[in-house]
């Protein structure tokens, strides 16, 4: 599955893996998966592909994307609330909807096919280096998430003092001096508490 990181160039954000959820120790639960989680857009907002962009264009799943010299960008996979995910062929990113203007043959923006995997690339490479151990995660009010307990290969071990949950490193956005994810809190400790199994019943 490939995955959603947000790009410091512009808005977008390379699509979420699964969650696995860990009960913190003591709870009796065991790592199971949880709802997807979806990299934030970072602070930056992608410039309007012309005049039109200044407000939401109607941008719909598996529309050819173009940029502003008619060269292809890509597909839309599909549009979540205010942010189109555009397929590249190499990468997955959100882009918001203001970042598209309409031309003729469909929806455009204002970087190339290789600008945006660029970007993506260095987006993530930046972002990996910023998940580290005792690093704070908010979301994307800044309300305070938790803390990285541990890092291992492309995971990171979130600890919101009630549940630890296990996410890809490209579902945080590096901003400041921490990191934000898409979730908050309690929709991150709910979505844990609902992918884990419930005890077994007890034998008669």
């Amino acid at each position: 599955m490939r995955t959603f990181t947000p790009l410091a160039a512009a808005a977008m954000m390379i699509v979420g893996a699964p969650v696995l959820a860990q009960a913190t120790p003591g709870a009796g639960a065991t790592a199971t998966t949880a709802p997807s989680a979806t990299a934030p857009a970072a602070a930056a907002t992608a410039p309007a592909a012309g005049a039109a962009a200044a407000a939401p264009t109607k941008v719909a799943a598996g529309q050819t994307v173009y940029d502003t010299a008619g060269g292809v960008v890509g597909t839309v996979d599909k549009v979540e609330g205010q942010v189109a995910v555009l397929a590249t062929g190499k990468n997955n990113v959100g882009l918001p909807l203001t970042s598209f203007a309409m031309g003729p043959n469909g929806p455009v923006i204002n970087m190339t096919k290789d600008q945006v995997d660029a970007a993506a690339t260095a987006a993530a490479a930046k972002t990996a280096a910023s998940v580290t151990a005792g690093a704070s995660v908010k979301d994307t009010s800044g309300g305070s998430v938790g803390t990285i307990k541990s890092v291992e290969g492309e995971y990171a071990l979130l600890d919101t003092t009630k549940v630890q949950v296990k996410l890809p490193l490209s579902a945080f956005a590096a901003q400041g001096d921490g990191l934000i994810v898409s979730m908050t809190k309690a929709q991150i400790e709910a979505a844990a508490a609902a992918s884990t199994p419930a005890p077994a019943a007890a034998s008669r």
